[in-house]
């Protein structure tokens, strides 16, 4: 499975921005997809997860409330919705997918995927 991330960019505080993934390949053996980000200086940290088939959808706390993760089947594409940014919120934004068998919510907030796309990078300017 291939990802593809877009959508990043510069805006201001209060802004909002929406991020695509796009998948292509053997995108039936996705069990779940999520955003992670890396700020400078800092390590990869978890944004979001949702199960592909289904439709759970996970959070950090840092972007509760504000961000919105959702998926296109038909299109193999996830999308990030997010609204009141903050300058904490700039970095580079990753997509990552875990495919089948299923793993737990945890592990997949530790990282534990199996695909990587190229970053795209939110700024966001106070």
């Amino acid at each position: 499975v291939q990802l593809q991330a877009s959508g990043g960019g510069l805006v201001q505080a209060g802004g909002s921005l929406r991020l695509s993934c796009a998948a292509s390949g053997s995108t039936s053996s996705v069990y779940a997809m999520g955003w992670f980000r890396q700020a400078p200086g800092k390590e990869r940290e978890f944004v979001s997860a949702i199960k592909w088939y289904g439709g759970s959808t996970y959070y950090a706390d840092s972007v509760k409330g504000r961000f919105t993760i959702s998926r296109d089947n038909a299109k193999n594409t996830m999308y990030l919705q997010m609204n009141s940014l903050k300058p904490e919120d700039t970095a580079v934004y990753y997509c990552a997918g875990h495919r089948s068998p299923p793993a737990t919510i945890e592990a997949i907030k530790r990282g534990l995927m199996n695909y990587w796309g190229k970053g795209t990078q939110v700024t966001v300017s106070s």
